[in-house]
């Protein structure tokens, strides 16, 4: 049998790669679940809704629509992070993270602000999609007349895509969820 130094040294860089990509995983199956929403404290609304959205820019999103007086924040679509991408913070744990590096996967939140007495409901809906690689595929002669209706003229070019790409649900995502309020209650002071 030969010795290959090569692929053990791969395959350790590859590890390391994975358990530091984890970031809290390790960490997460011993700690307690937040709710949601989680109670934080805070003197008025403007200053819960800044740090609130300090967070959502940590985790790199993006704010699609928000309502400051409603207290709702909503954000566009974000690429899952890949294992190379230990920055981002919205592919939470091993599993997550391989996942996105392997397939394509996007992420949304939703975020809600609620004064109740003493401060304010702080809560966090993340939805994961994976790409429908079958139905975002344009096919050869989509874009082709029919050749069963009569001739019409239309001037306008077509752009983008033939038919919109396709995404399937894969529902919550809790462990984003979970790390987004632990976040958001470090925040405002909680340890």
């Amino acid at each position: 049998m030969v010795h290959r130094p090569h692929i053990n040294g791969m395959m350790l860089i590859v590890a390391m790669i994975v358990a530091t990509s984890s970031g809290c995983a390790t960490i997460q199956g011993y700690t307690t679940p937040v709710t949601n929403p989680v109670f934080v404290r805070a003197n008025n609304h403007e200053v819960a809704w800044e740090r609130t959205v300090d967070v959502v820019h940590e985790y790199l999103f993006e704010i699609e629509r928000e309502n400051k007086l409603g207290g709702v924040l909503e954000t566009r679509y974000k690429t899952g992070a890949s294992a190379l991408e230990p920055w981002h913070r919205d592919s939470v744990g091993s599993a997550n993270r391989m996942e996105s590096t392997l397939q394509s996967i996007r992420r949304k939140a939703y975020v809600s602000i609620t004064p109740v007495q003493g401060g304010y409901l702080v809560g966090v809906e993340a939805h994961k999609e994976l790409e429908d690689v079958a139905q975002a595929a344009n096919l050869q002669g989509a874009a082709t007349f029919l050749d069963d209706s009569l001739l019409q003229r239309d001037l306008n070019a077509v752009v983008g895509q033939a038919t919109p790409s396709g995404w399937v649900s894969k529902g919550r995502d809790e462990a984003l969820e979970q790390s987004m309020l632990r976040s958001i209650h470090r925040a405002f002071g909680a340890p």
